[in-house]
Parts: structure tokens; sequence; C-alpha cells
């Protein structure tokens, strides 16, 4: 059980990691202390829902249909390869550097809104929550709800530090080498993982 919930943790912790349109905004508000609870709180419960509508949904589908645990396995270690390599690229890019920029302070409703938005108007949010860790979750049953906590840990941990830190970490991303790093880890974690899933099979 304490495998499968560390697993979940380093798996949407990876995935959650990758640069994105809701990590910058939640960075972006860190880095002006505007909301960042608030904003925090949202990222972290709609994470929170939707990997449990996938480990949940995934393992009664799979009980169903033997045959679709397979094929989402395998869908997920395509993803995880594809995913892996465009960090790759974005490695090889440059990075990005992110600093934000002069700007009035943003209503709350705003902030509540373009979080929401961030979150919920993103495809990759539903492939990464619902399709991939409810395949892996799959794979630690009857352990696949202490995956699912571990996984919803990670993002809770992973935006408080985002947003919370964000001043400490400002110096640092300020610099296009730091995110040049970054999507390394995050390409090596990913085809690791695939490899894994692959294997694992």
């Amino acid at each position: 059980m304490l495998e499968a919930a560390v697993s979940g943790y380093l798996v949407a912790l990876s995935l959650i990691a990758a640069i994105g349109a809701q990590n910058a905004f939640v960075l972006r508000q860190g880095l002006r202390r505007e909301h960042v609870a608030v904003v925090v709180l949202i990222c972290a419960a709609s994470d929170a829902v939707l990997i449990a509508a996938g480990v949940g949904g995934f393992g009664a589908i799979a009980q169903a249909a033997p045959w679709f645990g397979t094929a989402m396995r395998w869908l997920g270690v395509a993803f995880l390869t594809i995913y892996g390599a465009l960090r790759f690229r974005a490695a090889l890019r440059g990075g990005e550097a992110l600093v934000p920029q002069d700007a009035p302070p943003v209503p709350l409703r705003r902030a509540v809104m373009l979080c929401l938005m961030f979150t919920w108007a993103n495809p990759h949010v539903y492939l990464d929550t619902v399709v991939l860790i409810g395949s892996i979750a799959a794979q630690y049953a009857p352990h696949g709800l202490a995956f699912g906590i571990g996984a919803a840990l990670a993002s809770l941990s992973f935006f408080s530090a985002l947003g919370f830190g964000a001043r400490l970490l400002a110096p640092v991303f300020a610099r296009p080498r730091a995110w040049v790093v970054l999507e390394i880890v995050i390409g090596l974690v990913m085809w690791t993982l695939a490899a894994g899933l692959a294997l694992g099979g």
C-alpha cells in the first residue's frame, strides 16, 4: 500500500511539474502574492476530483472489459514516451524564462475564473489525470485508492510549493537554463515510467 501511494505521488508530481499555462499562472500569482491560497486550493481540488474519477472509473471499466486495461496501458506507454520526447525537445530549444510583467492587481473573481479555465479547459489534464493516472493505478490493484491518494497529495504539495515558494524560485526560474534542466529531468522521469509500465504488464 505504501509503495502504491509513493508511486502515485511520484507519477502525479512528474506530470504536474511539466511547464504549462496552469503552472505559469500559479507561479505568476505566487510571485505577485495575489490570492495564492485560493488558486492553490482550486488547482489541488480539481486534480483530486479528476484523479478520483480516473482511479475509480478506470477500475470499473477494466473489470467489465478486461481488454480495456491492456489497451489503456499501452496508450499510457505511448503517451509517456511522446510526452518525454516533447520535454527533451523543449530543452533543446533553450527553455523558457518566466518573468511576471508589471500589471495591475488581478481581482479575486477573475483569478478564480482564470484558474478554472487553465485547469478544466486544458485537454491534457484529462489525459494526465483520468486516463494516464487511472491506467497506472490499475497496475497497483487492490491498492488503487492508495495510489490515488498519493497522486492527490502530490498535486497539493506541488501547487503549494509553487504558489507560496514562488518568490524564492523567482531568481532561479528567471533564467532559461533552469527551465532546460527541469525539462530534461521531467523527460527522463517520463521515459522511465513508460519503460516500467511497458515491462510491468
